[in-house]
């Protein structure tokens, strides 16, 4: 959370000229509801199934730029989508800098607790050692702006350009 997923993903769509989706608004877009509305109606695990489906057929799709929820390589089978169908490019995010991006937002469920610095630490933990599992590259966050960050992304794949 906080890493800058979607922000560094549409600038990378917007140099590669490829299209961005973001598996969190695709979620809402079918559901018809926000995120927070389906973890309080379904949970967690709800939500996380419904994140499956959704991944499942996103990373099916071609030439596009995908960002997921920080949660998605919670699920195994989203961690095998991912790296088998795509490049999966991990944007590693301190704490810190997490806590600071994501103070002010409401709309992050598992967040709304009494210590969000110790949640995101504790989920960080969890999910560290998994994203660097699937990914094919780690960017840390800290390294520049969005469009710095989707400029090196671009380096590190080996792809070209459009614009």
């Amino acid at each position: 959370m906080g890493a800058g997923k979607t922000t560094v993903g549409r600038h990378l769509a917007d140099l590669l000229g490829r299209p961005f989706i973001d598996s969190d608004h695709e979620i809402e877009a079918r559901t018809g509801a926000n995120i927070p509305w389906i973890f309080e109606k379904e949970g967690e695990e709800g939500f996380r199934q419904r994140e499956q489906q959704v991944i499942d057929y996103l990373t099916q799709q071609s030439g596009i730029v995908l960002a997921t929820g920080g949660g998605a390589v919670t699920r195994v089978q989203n961690c095998e989508f991912l790296q088998q169908r795509g490049i999966v490019v991990y944007l590693y995010t301190p704490v810190e800098m997490q806590l600071a991006r994501t103070s002010r937002d409401r709309n992050r469920p598992l967040l709304q607790v009494a210590n969000p610095e110790a949640k995101l630490k504790e989920l960080l933990a969890i999910r560290d050692p998994l994203y660097r599992q699937v990914a094919h590259h780690v960017v840390p966050t800290s390294d520049g702006s969005a469009r710095d960050l989707a400029q090196k992304i671009i380096q590190l794949i080996g792809l070209n350009t459009l614009r």
